[in-house]
């Protein structure tokens, strides 16, 4: 039954969270041929880094595909999660992760039963 009941909830928190996406459009410098060849290999992210078209990775948090259209990320951590008034979302941006805790303890986990 306790297992049950953990399945629930995570089910719950995975429909109640909703992610964050954008989109970067591809920036083409047509005075710059090199700039035009790196846009023909793929999508050139923020750092300048040539990601081929269809190719995934993740960076701060973000998992993001490189697409026709440009760059598209979206956040791996929720940005909105139903809770008790009494507990909130303490995120570790190392692991990508997040728990809920007591707003008064952060050590102590929420109490979502």
């Amino acid at each position: 039954m306790v297992g049950l009941l953990r399945v629930c909830i995570l089910l719950f928190m995975v429909v109640s969270c909703s992610a964050e996406c954008y989109i970067q459009k591809p920036q083409v410098d047509l005075s710059s041929v090199h700039n035009i060849t790196d846009h023909l290999q793929g999508c050139v992210d923020s750092d300048g880094v040539i990601h081929d078209f269809n190719s995934e990775w993740e960076k701060d948090c973000y998992n993001c595909l490189c697409a026709l259209f440009g760059i598209r990320c979206c956040n791996k951590i929720p940005t909105v999660i139903d809770h008790p008034d009494e507990c909130e979302m303490v995120v570790d941006k190392t692991t990508c992760s997040f728990t809920l805790a007591l707003v008064s303890d952060h050590s102590k986990p929420c109490p979502v039963a």
